[in-house]
């Protein structure tokens, strides 16, 4: 008896599972311009420039930083 080839058919999950799909990401945050933000580093800032999927430019007060997009450090308030 000759084993069979494998099936290409995705394997159905079942909702009680502990082998379930995970959860999706949540989408990336949006920031525009003039939105408050806390940075873990750095401290509470308004951002000032945003290059689209790529920095943020934010005014920290008494400096100014480029941060690159997505940050775990930074937080929309």
């Amino acid at each position: 008896m000759a084993m069979s080839p494998n099936r290409a058919v995705p394997r159905r999950y079942l909702p009680t599972s502990p082998f379930g799909r995970p959860d999706p990401e949540p989408p990336a945050e949006r920031y525009s311009v003039d939105d408050m933000v806390s940075h873990d580093t750095y401290g509470l800032g308004t951002v000032t420039g945003v290059e689209e999927g790529v920095a943020l430019i934010i005014d920290f007060g008494t400096h100014v930083r480029r941060i690159t997009t997505p940050s775990a450090k930074l937080i929309k308030l």
